[in-house]
């Protein structure tokens, strides 16, 4: 006695093209780089203060500061600009960005990341941010 053949429920390979704009990749990357340990912030001086000032008005974070990509068909490319807490090994602490930026985004869009490039642009030392009151007493007027 043979069975009857069931009807398959696998999913059939359906054509379509996927298209993930570059504002997703660099969301994704800005959040894993921001996962690892040692990052203080991300982007550049006037980039960094600018986002703050607009995540206190907006009261979000903008998780694409600091992150510049290049998104093609099968392939990612990313620039990443940031700050680091003093102590850190920075050697150590752009292998582990790079692992955890390369493993959330080849998982979540399949796309290849080909290129992280990190960019430390300061270290951060705590307690040393300016106080206003030190800043209305400048020397030189």
């Amino acid at each position: 006695m043979t069975t009857p053949e069931k009807p398959s429920t696998s999913h059939s390979k359906t054509a379509g093209k996927t298209t993930i704009a570059d504002s997703v990749v660099a969301t994704i990357a800005g959040i894993a780089t921001r996962e690892v340990d040692g990052v203080y912030a991300m982007g550049g001086g006037p980039t960094r203060a600018v986002g703050a000032v607009r995540d206190r008005v907006s009261r979000s974070a903008d998780h694409t500061r600091g992150v510049k990509v290049e998104v093609g068909e099968r392939q990612a490319a990313v620039d990443l600009d940031l700050v680091v807490e003093y102590g850190t090994e920075i050697a150590d602490t752009a292998d582990d960005i790079r692992s955890n930026v390369t493993k959330a985004v080849e998982r979540m869009t399949g796309l290849e990341v080909v290129e992280i490039n990190v960019n430390v642009r300061d270290v951060h030392v705590p307690g040393e941010e300016p106080d206003e009151d030190e800043q209305d007493t400048a020397r030189v007027r």
